[in-house]
């Protein structure tokens, strides 16, 4: 009865059933109500993410007290330093494969899904960067002036938004991800896009699993743990990862697996969590890397130079830690770089976004899963530098 009641079978449950209705259901009323509650869900998620940034990583600032700047400054070093790695590490890879595959690429016949019935809009209170940067600023500001009204209404609000995501959000994201698969499946993206890049796609997955491999052994060597007992958590993470495909919208999933290791501390958690679920984009930029060198030798008949691919690499670390963690949301971002630095037209870019969005999901569980191995080098970074956990002081 656990396993039945577990958010992991949930999720697992929502995946089959959306995919075997999306097979056989026709174009009708039923396909329209199906897309209207998608809709409708993403909007609700959506409008909770810049909510669950406030309330998680701006207390957890105030908690961390005078170590707060040097804290936020090492969990930027290190995203950026995983990003950057993880292209580079593509890179080498499209260079030694790429030119030995012999891959076709075509993407018609896909069905079209139909509108929703109607389009509830749920705006949310501001954007996913705005609510990041508004938290950093506010947990700084309040620690420096030792705020102790802040801090209360900080922690307050915390307990809150716990209440919104046990209570709203994690009932509804098997509901959620049953839709996402079963439009992706009526449409086709995985029944006919899917086999075209099969081969890549693979690749791909297996740099996902050897670079998550590389963070949790660095994490494990740097803190002194075993990052099994971190890891072992991680699954509905990443099933809820696959189904999103937002980094933002398994925010939630990935705090609760987070804070179920014990060798995570949980201040470290709810400050590193949140925001790597924003800055740090590994799975998606290591992806992307191999993606752009595939498309190219596709369809300019060659991969880019080394130096060029080089530049791309260290400029999309940067874009990546700025990126917005929702679907796409890198490759959106880097637009500029894949046209400007690569030199893709129209097609390049257009097929890039294509194949991008194939296994974007499986790039977003590799990056909400690395967030684990990096928490756990900030609380090595912690332990080593004798940062003790701190309680905030609500007496007036």
């Amino acid at each position: 009865m656990k396993i039945i009641k577990s958010l992991p079978f949930k999720l697992l449950v929502g995946v089959v059933l959306g995919i075997l209705i999306g097979l056989v259901i026709p174009n009708g009323g039923i396909l329209q109500v199906i897309v209207t509650v998608k809709y409708i869900l993403n909007q609700l998620i959506s409008f909770c993410v810049p909510l669950i940034i406030i309330g998680f990583i701006a207390p957890s600032i105030v908690k961390l007290g005078s170590n707060a700047s040097r804290m936020l400054g090492v969990a930027l070093l290190i995203a950026y330093v995983s990003s950057v790695g993880a292209a580079l590490f593509s890179m080498a890879a499209g260079y030694a494969i790429i030119p030995n595959l012999n891959i076709v690429s075509t993407v018609d016949g896909l069905k079209e899904v139909p509108e929703a019935i109607f389009q509830l809009d749920i705006p949310a209170i501001m954007s996913v960067m705005s609510a990041l940067v508004f938290s950093v600023l506010v947990g700084l500001a309040a620690t420096w002036t030792n705020a102790k009204v802040i801090a209360n209404v900080l922690q307050e609000f915390q307990e809150i938004v716990l209440k919104i995501v046990t209570k709203v959000i994690i009932p509804i994201l098997p509901i959620f991800i049953a839709c996402t698969f079963c439009t992706l499946s009526y449409e086709g993206t995985i029944t006919k896009q899917l086999p075209i890049f099969l081969i890549v796609v693979i690749i791909v997955m297996i740099g996902h699993y050897i670079w998550l491999a590389l963070l949790y052994g660095l994490g494990g060597a740097y803190s002194g743990t075993n990052p099994m007992e971190v890891l072992k958590h991680y699954g509905p993470a990443y099933i809820t990862a696959v189904g999103t495909m937002s980094s933002a919208a398994t925010l939630a999933v990935a705090l609760r697996c987070a804070k179920k290791a014990k060798t995570l501390r949980p201040d470290m958690v709810d400050f590193g969590i949140p925001l790597f679920a924003n800055i740090h984009l590994c799975g998606s930029v290591l992806t992307e890397v191999f993606f752009v060198m595939t498309v190219s030798k596709i369809l300019y008949g060659s991969i880019p130079s080394i130096g060029t691919m080089i530049l791309f690499c260290v400029l999309l670390g940067v874009f990546a830690v700025g990126a917005p963690g929702v679907p796409g949301g890198t490759v959106m971002a880097s637009l500029g770089l894949i046209i400007s630095v690569v030199g893709f037209d129209d097609t390049g870019t257009a097929l890039m976004l294509t194949i991008f969005a194939l296994q974007d999901s499986f790039g977003t569980a590799c990056n909400v899963t690395g967030d684990g191995a990096l928490t756990l080098m900030l609380t090595g970074y912690a332990k080593k530098h004798n940062i003790e956990e701190k309680k905030i002081d609500f007496t007036m």
